[in-house]
């Protein structure tokens, strides 16, 4: 079975608000977590297209780099909106949405959770804290209806979607919003373009140290 994905992403000056790591450009870092997270998606054996649903033009130059991903104009109305305005452009049967906030994504462990999600109509992965959703899928297509926001996944369990039992340690379940989180993620093992720039913040701290310290 392949699937359709669909990822919304916010403009990067808004996205990862909670964000905030030492040096780290906030919007340049929202990007790089959206592209290694749609690039893992892409490269996933399960998955046939990728289509990103944002108004950034940063975010849209960089899926025009990635194979099999695409972009459509986020309509502007709310992450909801964007999902089904994606939804609505898919061209497989299977159907998933999926946060563009997972830099550790592996394109295994995507095509685990997919796997799992083939036995149901309807299913869900809750995040690492069981409390919002990371990946929803649809079999059939008149069925779909998003339900993201806050405690979202029991929402999508409440609508009928089956909360697939992912474990914790897949990369799938570890979005991030928090410096926490984001440790979490970079013991799972970040892709490379949230990697390279959190390295670049490092070095340029520890550089501006060592001049202070002269």
């Amino acid at each position: 079975m392949k699937w359709s994905v669909v990822i919304p992403v916010k403009t990067t000056a808004a996205g990862k608000s909670r964000l905030e790591l030492p040096d780290a450009d906030r919007p340049q870092l929202a990007l790089a977590i959206a592209l290694d997270t749609i690039a893992a998606a892409a490269n996933a054996d399960a998955v046939d297209e990728v289509i990103v649903v944002t108004g950034d033009a940063d975010v849209q130059a960089g899926v025009d780099q990635i194979t099999s991903a695409r972009w459509i104009p986020d309509p502007g109305m709310g992450l909801n909106g964007a999902v089904r305005a994606g939804l609505e452009q898919a061209q497989n049967d299977a159907r998933a949405a999926m946060l563009g906030d997972l830099p550790a994504l592996t394109s295994r462990d995507l095509d685990r959770a997919l796997l799992a999600a083939t036995a149901e109509d309807r299913a869900v992965v809750a995040d690492a804290e069981n409390a919002g959703s990371v990946l929803v899928t649809w079999r059939t297509p008149a069925t779909y209806e998003p339900h993201f926001g806050s405690d979202s996944a029991r929402r999508h369990a409440d609508a009928g979607h089956v909360l697939l039992d992912i474990p914790t340690t897949s990369t799938v379940r570890r979005d991030v919003d928090t410096a926490d989180q984001m440790r979490d993620a970079h013991a799972l093992g970040l892709g490379p373009r949230t990697s390279a720039l959190l390295e670049a913040a490092l070095r340029n701290r520890t550089e501006r140290e060592d001049s202070s310290a002269a």
